[in-house]
């Protein structure tokens, strides 16, 4: 069984989610990537209290890119630090985590 996993990114507008998310899965880094938008995020960020209007990306990969996920994230991700953690997919419909697999490139030597 493969490595489903969901990687959530926070963004600071829907625009670049879009841009982001688009990127993703045109280069077959993710099978499907869900925005929500507007949401309200609250963190410490360099010593203040901040509360900022923000868009969560949820993208659905496999573990095995979630390194080079990463890596194309924060080159286009306006953030110094992004959020982008995973999180595993325990259980899931076996055709959707089949389409998954289907759905991202199938081999990391198909990264030029």
């Amino acid at each position: 069984m493969m490595d489903a996993i969901a990687v959530l990114i926070t963004t600071p507008s829907q625009e670049s989610a879009e841009k982001i998310g688009r990127h993703l899965v045109e280069n077959r880094l993710a099978a499907c990537v869900n925005l929500i938008s507007p949401l309200t995020s609250i963190f410490r960020w360099e010593g203040h209290l901040c509360i900022e209007s923000e868009s969560l990306m949820i993208v659905k990969t496999e573990r095995r890119l979630f390194d080079r996920l990463a890596e194309t994230v924060c080159k286009l991700h306006p953030y110094r630090v992004p959020e982008i953690i995973a999180l595993p997919i325990l259980e899931g419909w076996p055709d959707y985590l089949n389409w998954i697999k289907d759905s991202v490139c199938p081999s990391t030597s198909e990264f030029v």
